[in-house]
């Protein structure tokens, strides 16, 4: 079974930084678009950052734009999500997830990861 494992979450204050990792595995990804949502507790799952196959084409929700970085290594099988001034509002479980196309709908998208939660403390 294609799995997708997410690394890197954790506990930081706000203004801090931390770098999200995800690799497959049992497939390579490098056909695929791959992108970060987020969920809050009680909230909807939001779209955070994807990333075209050849890395070309990169997209971020309004909210982290200038703060969050999505990239990946295509030699090593791994996408990164580097967020950088991290608010007490980017606390959330993170997935990422494969699709495509690089575009901002889940139902785009047809593997997930377990998730990785972020917590950032005012």
């Amino acid at each position: 079974q294609v799995q997708l494992v997410e690394s890197g979450g954790g506990l930081v204050q706000a203004g801090a930084s931390l770098r999200l990792s995800c690799a497959p595995s049992r497939l390579t990804f490098n056909n695929y678009a791959m992108a970060w949502f987020r969920q809050a507790p009680g909230k909807e799952r939001d779209f955070v950052a994807a990333i075209t196959r050849d890395g070309v084409g990169i997209y971020y929700a309004d909210s982290v734009k200038g703060r969050f970085t999505i990239s990946r290594d295509n030699a090593k099988n791994t996408v990164y999500l580097q967020m950088n001034s991290l608010k007490p509002e980017d606390t959330a479980v993170y997935y990422c997830a494969r699709g495509l196309v690089a575009v901002p709908t889940p139902n785009q998208y047809d593997y997930w990861g377990q998730g990785t939660q972020v917590t950032v403390s005012s």
